[in-house]
């Protein structure tokens, strides 16, 4: 490239960048940045929803529910297996397994081991009595020889097993019992479970035995009797009794990995299909009621072409990306247009589409699992942008949350309609609840609507009793769930947004947090103006459809500055002392001044929100301190004044709340110190005020038209005549009444 080229091409460059860098420029890019931004969250929307619910390239078959009229015939495109619901093939499997008879097996070599224990036992007793002829040492040799052997015996006892001709015996009487009874098969009662029949194994042979032909150790026991002598004395049958519990060894165990891998074989060989419909087969006519067992044949077609699609369909993908691309961008598009003040916001926007994908994720979640398909929770999205915004907004988030989770998903009108009517009810009842203590009416809310849901589609023939109950009972969960995140998550939420919603405010109003603690006992002239104003404001906001709760809220907190300096305040001074009054005219406009900038570093370090802070900082506008001002004038009225140190610092109004606000503050002072409020001073009274504001220019900033500032003009005038009325003068107590006062019109 010649150098002239590159000088040129430099040339336009730096021309691009002025123009980029310049106040229009940098609008137009910042406009550019703030739209990209919203696109690609509207495709990355799209094609999460997509990757999370994949489209299929499954022919579209019709949708029916159980009891509606087929509009066509329905044949079978291929074959296809019904497959049982998944408690009749438990039920059938477990009808199998109990079939199967348990393995035991006969191990005579047990008994052996019994004998040889026996013997070794006995043994130990004739050597330890061959090694002690005094009573005493014998009674103690053999009492540790009992002990070493674990043979339940009381010291009592221990002479019967010192007689050698007992010993003989009772070693005769065991061998006996366990040499035939124990060797031919003897099994534990715990290990029969509740099987009637049983497969024993005998070495290579295998027969199948009633549980009543087994001999249990309990019987065994019974029968090791008869093999003692009849003359035997009762402490020698105890302790008989105590040796054959001790050593004898059940010779028929359980062979459990048999007997599970059997039931195993069993279980496996029972057949998860209920039949097959073949290709070509009429699942329903036209024109026929679809039945259940039709709807059965329906979803398990719909199901099994599912299975058969044909792995990655690029067609299928790119039309479920452009479905949910379209309802989003529709969705966007009512933001751009009915709610741009939530559109230019990009926390508010990331906020939305962070609550579409939270939502359809766990849909997804729900959808790939066993759990109830009621327990989609759309609610929380629901309540949460009702509670940040409005429930109009809610309303529209919760159709496109509909179209985009449901319709592909769960064909039929059950789960749209339900999953709707959950939404539905969470965006429309954020007007039932204005206090977090009171939450629990959303999930009251909530839990209704599904209820009535469930009715309905049972009313409808598409739900069974079962299922009706079923619904009522997960909805009344997902209400209360869904209520119980959104509650624990909003305070983060407002956080993130920035936006102050009406539960935080009736918090803020409580008059007993510290800052109007404070201004009740430190300024109560204040404090009671700030009342007074509060009422007079809130009912005028009401009347023209603003945030009422707000304006309260906003007027409790517009002079706590104040706090600073109370009694340079008319409303705080006693009579007859005024401390402006040794002060010169430029410094007490700056006391009064100052008590903005003062309220607005107090609600900052109490972490107050902004909505509150602009109360403060717009409540008086710019408006000049005519008093000081004129007074400077005329104490001096050559020398020259800076106009701004006799102005608030502003900025004037700019919602209707503060507007109001302004008013409201001019409005109530000025009646306060009215001589004659009538209805029509008052009138004319706010007349000259609100007036006076307009042609000031203090409400140029301020959303407010001409009919909303007439309305408000006669809110005031309603609320303060009723406020500042004429009192009767009735007769003081020590006064003889002569006859009745006259009544006074107010």
């Amino acid at each position: 490239m010649s150098p002239k080229r590159k000088r040129r091409g430099a040339v336009r460059l730096r021309q691009l960048y002025r123009r980029l860098t310049d106040s229009r420029g940098a609008q137009v890019l910042g406009r550019i940045t703030k739209n990209t931004y919203r696109v690609i969250l509207l495709v990355a929307g799209a094609a999460l929803i997509e990757i999370a619910f994949p489209a299929s390239s499954v022919p579209d078959l019709p949708t029916y529910e159980a009891g509606m009229i087929a509009s066509e015939d329905v044949i079978a495109p291929i074959t296809f297996p019904v497959y049982k619901p998944d408690e009749d093939l438990m039920r059938e499997r477990m009808e199998a397994v109990a079939g199967v008879p348990p393995i035991l097996e006969l191990r005579p070599d047990l008994a052996d081991s019994a004998m040889a224990a026996v013997g070794a036992f006995f043994a130990s007793l004739d050597s330890m009595a061959n090694q002690h002829e005094a009573d005493a040492d014998l009674l103690a040799g053999l009492a540790d020889v009992v002990s070493a052997h674990r043979v339940p015996t009381s010291a009592e006892r221990l002479a019967v097993l010192a007689s050698a001709a007992r010993r003989a015996q009772l070693k005769a009487a065991l061998t006996a019992a366990f040499d035939k009874p124990l060797r031919a098969g003897v099994v534990e009662s715990g290990a029969l479970g509740t099987a009637r029949i049983f497969s024993l194994r005998t070495g290579e042979a295998e027969v199948l035995l009633q549980r009543d032909s087994l001999r249990t150790i309990e019987q065994f026991y019974q029968d090791a009797w008869s093999y003692l002598p009849s003359d035997m004395a009762a402490d020698a049958r105890t302790v008989y009794n105590n040796l054959v519990s001790r050593f004898t060894i059940p010779t028929i165990r359980l062979n459990v990995a048999e007997t599970e891998a059997q039931q195993a074989l069993v279980r496996a060989a029972v057949s998860p299909i209920k039949y097959e419909v073949l290709e070509g087969e009429r699942i329903v006519a036209a024109h026929d009621r679809v039945g259940g067992e039709q709807k059965e044949r329906l979803d398990a077609l719909r199901a099994q072409l599912l299975l058969t699609d044909g792995g990655w369909d690029w067609k299928a993908h790119l039309g479920g990306f452009l479905f949910n691309l379209l309802l989003l961008v529709a969705f966007g598009m009512v933001l751009r247009y009915y709610r741009p003040g939530i559109y230019d916001s990009g926390r508010s926007v990331t906020l939305v589409f962070v609550m579409l994908l939270v939502v359809a994720g766990a849909t997804a979640l729900i959808s790939g699992s066993e759990a109830p398909w009621q327990l989609i929770p759309i609610a929380i999205a629901a309540l949460m942008l009702a509670t940040l915004y409005d429930g109009l907004l809610a309303l529209v988030t919760v159709f496109v949350l509909v179209g985009l989770l449901t319709i592909r998903q769960f064909p039929g009108v059950s789960v749209p309609f339900f999953t709707f009517a959950g939404g539905a009810a969470a965006a429309l009842s954020g007007r039932v609840v204005r206090r977090r203590a009171q939450n629990w009416a959303f999930a009251a809310v909530i839990a209704g609507a599904y209820v009535l849901a469930a009715a309905s589609l049972a009313l409808l023939g598409l739900h069974d009793v079962g299922g009706l109950l079923e619904s009522s009972f997960w909805g009344t969960v997902n209400g209360v769930g869904c209520t119980l995140i959104a509650t624990g998550i909003l305070p983060l939420a407002e956080s993130f947004t920035r936006i102050t919603t009406d539960q935080s405010l009736l918090e803020l109003a409580d008059l007993n947090r510290p800052l109007l603690r404070r201004l009740s006992l430190e300024a109560p002239g204040t404090y009671a103006h700030s009342i007074n104003v509060a009422n007079l404001a809130e009912a005028a906001a009401r009347e023209i459809g603003a945030n009422s709760t707000l304006v309260r809220v906003g007027v409790y907190y517009h002079d706590i500055g104040k706090l600073k300096k109370p009694q340079y305040f008319v409303e705080n001074q006693p009579p007859g002392r005024n401390p402006h009054d040794k002060l010169k005219p430029a410094t007490s406009a700056g006391i009064v001044r100052e008590h903005v900038l003062e309220g607005l570093a107090l609600v900052t370090e109490a972490r107050l929100p902004d909505v509150v802070k602009a109360f403060i900082g717009e409540h008086h506008g710019t408006q000049k301190i005519g008093f000081f001002w004129e007074r400077a004038k005329e104490l001096e009225p050559d020398a020259e004044f800076d106009p701004q140190e006799f102005r608030y610092p502003g900025p004037k109004p700019q919602s209707k709340e503060t507007a109001i606000a302004l008013l409201a503050d001019s409005v109530e002072s000025a009646a306060r110190v009215l001589q004659d409020p009538t209805p029509e001073n008052m009138r004319a009274l706010v007349d000259r005020i609100v007036d006076f504001k307009l042609a000031e220019g203090q409400l140029d900033e301020a959303p407010l038209t001409l009919q909303e500032i007439t309305t408000i003009k006669e809110q005031f005038v309603t609320v303060l005549t009723s406020m500042y009325h004429h009192r009767l003068d009735y007769p003081s107590q020590n006064q003889q009444v002569v006859e009745k006062p006259a009544v006074q019109s107010t």
